[in-house]
């Protein structure tokens, strides 16, 4: 029996523009964790992380249209929210998934803090784009009312922007590896935790950050001893010259062979690139494997038929 990480991406939330209501994100998750059940049933042990981008999103705008009416809502704050509610999903559509099957397991949904170094360097130059675009004039007015970082587009406007620092330690990953220890199925780490960082005392506050959540699950991986970290994304396999006439498939690489390959530029920042450093990550501080495939391609890839296996 292994325990398994797996950090399901967008696409297992919100498979397309037209289909991103709530209703939409559940009938994604439903699909999902269909295949998720089937590794319980070979009897694996499971820790599931997911992403959180559009959904944060949701809710700034939302708040963007509320100002002046109510109160803003904190970043850390809005990655607990969406903590709970695509946990309240994702554990939903479990429960009833066991009970379609008859299968005596139960999920559990911890709200998740993972710690980051304050003095990390991402927060001196804030980077990561978040919510909506903003003409010039509401730039200002952001800046000077709500102390916020912003920055010009790509001529499409402007947009605030937030640090996204290294994840240290997952807060809770005690608490996630007892449970997975009894039996349960848990989700964590939502959205790469609610970012936290801690004084000379180890007090610890939130801070308007938002962190990678592949490279959050490698951090949880291994605090909790999983024996596999796997990602869950759009594509069956990893491949090399994505999107060319040159494409090229993998079915295993290397830690050597992956460093070469995001050398290279292989990989693009924001979609594989984050993935491929977590798994390398992952291998080389466990030992063990990482695997990179899609959801309905998750039982076949455990069993060596696709995917693409990340190996020391």
């Amino acid at each position: 029996m292994k325990t398994l990480v797996i950090a399901i991406g967008g696409n297992s939330l919100i498979t397309n523009a037209q289909h991103m209501s709530v209703p939409d994100q559940y009938a994604a998750v439903v699909k999902t964790v269909h295949h998720i059940t089937d590794l319980l049933e070979q009897r694996h042990r499971i820790v599931i992380t997911h992403g959180n981008g559009p959904q944060v999103g949701f809710i700034l705008l939302r708040s963007e249209h509320s100002r002046g009416i109510l109160h803003q809502v904190p970043l850390d704050s809005i990655v607990a929210d969406t903590q709970g509610a695509l946990g309240y999903q994702i554990q939903q559509a479990l429960e009833n998934e066991f009970h379609r099957r008859g299968l005596k397991k139960s999920a559990v949904t911890v709200v998740t803090q993972t710690l980051v170094n304050r003095d990390d360097a991402a927060f001196a130059s804030p980077g990561k784009p978040i919510g909506e675009f903003y003409t010039r004039e509401q730039a200002e007015d952001r800046m000077r009312v709500e102390k916020w970082t912003m920055m010009e587009d790509a001529g499409r406007g402007w947009r605030r922007v937030v640090a996204s620092p290294i994840p240290v330690r997952i807060i809770e990953s005690e608490v996630v590896r007892h449970l997975v220890k009894h039996g349960y199925v848990v989700i964590a780490a939502g959205g790469g935790g609610i970012p936290v960082v801690a004084d000379e005392k180890g007090i610890l506050r939130g801070v308007a950050a938002v962190i990678d959540k592949d490279l959050a699950s490698a951090v949880l991986a291994k605090e909790i001893g999983a024996d596999m970290l796997v990602i869950s994304t759009a594509v069956e396999k990893v491949c090399l010259n994505f999107g060319t006439p040159g494409q090229r498939a993998l079915d295993s690489m290397t830690v050597a062979e992956a460093k070469r390959y995001m050398a290279e530029g292989h990989f693009k920042p924001g979609s594989m690139l984050p993935k491929i450093e977590a798994c390398v990550q992952f291998v080389t501080n466990s030992g063990h494997e990482a695997l990179i495939t899609c959801p309905e391609a998750l039982p076949a890839a455990l069993d060596g038929h696709t995917g693409t296996r990340l190996v020391p």
